[in-house]
């Protein structure tokens, strides 16, 4: 069962109430699982943001920063989050474009009216996914598209994700890693590290050379990773 993200920005208690009932009926029906956030003002949701959310419903009425003002604000740490507004104010709904929101859905929300709209937004924020990972970082979940990852190494079960951020550490399998990045950009040259093949700036030997690093190729991932660089690049090095 999958298992989503969502923040849902709500200052009336009964609105919220109503909306987070609404997210488990769906889940029952669609085999998904959300696991919900809540807050009470765009000031808090973006004082505590982090980029872990697969979708954000924002009232637009909010007392103090607005819910447009919020979501302008979120867009500029956060570009891909999948947004829907929760309003009675149409006049300002559809300026939703100005920051790429997804939908609006207006009060008093209906079930079915929702989940019309949950049902359309999950085809966006499913292509998000195909293009990220969710780290569980001691600081808090982080989400970080994989375009941004080098390689991923693993000694014992600690995996240290290095990417255009930087470092990152974590506890996990790499198995389970290479199966949530199954893609052929993602090849391991060993069994201690999977590799985006996008980095690949050389092979020496048995060495592959991932942006200014140096790593070692085992002689049983060899050829498999040779043939995958190969056509990655459209068979240009064999």
């Amino acid at each position: 069962m999958d298992t989503y993200f969502v923040a849902i920005v709500e200052d009336d208690a009964t609105e919220a109430a109503n909306l987070i009932s609404y997210f488990q009926k769906y889940g029952e029906e669609s085999q998904a699982k959300f696991e919900i956030r809540s807050f009470t003002s765009g000031e808090d949701f973006l004082s505590h943001y982090q980029p872990v959310y697969d979708l954000v419903l924002m009232d637009i009425g909010l007392p103090g920063l607005n819910g447009m003002d919020t979501a302008t604000r979120l867009r500029e740490t956060d570009k891909k989050v999948t947004l829907i507004f929760v309003t009675n104010m149409t006049q300002y709904a559809v300026h939703g474009y100005e920051v790429d929101a997804a939908d609006y859905i207006l009060k008093p929300v209906s079930y079915p009216r929702f989940a019309i709209k949950l049902k359309r937004a999950m085809g966006k924020m499913e292509g998000n996914r195909d293009n990220e990972l969710v780290l569980n970082l001691p600081e808090g979940l982080f989400r970080i598209p994989s375009s941004q990852i080098h390689y991923i190494e693993i000694s014992s079960h600690d995996l240290c994700y290095h990417t255009t951020l930087g470092d990152f550490k974590t506890y996990g399998s790499l198995k389970q890693v290479e199966k949530n990045l199954s893609s052929r950009q993602f090849v391991r040259c060993n069994s201690c590290y999977l590799v985006n093949l996008a980095y690949v700036r050389g092979i020496r030997d048995n060495q592959v050379q991932v942006g200014n690093i140096l790593l070692q190729m085992s002689r049983p991932k060899r050829k498999e990773f040779l043939q995958a660089l190969n056509d990655y690049l459209g068979g240009n090095i064999l």
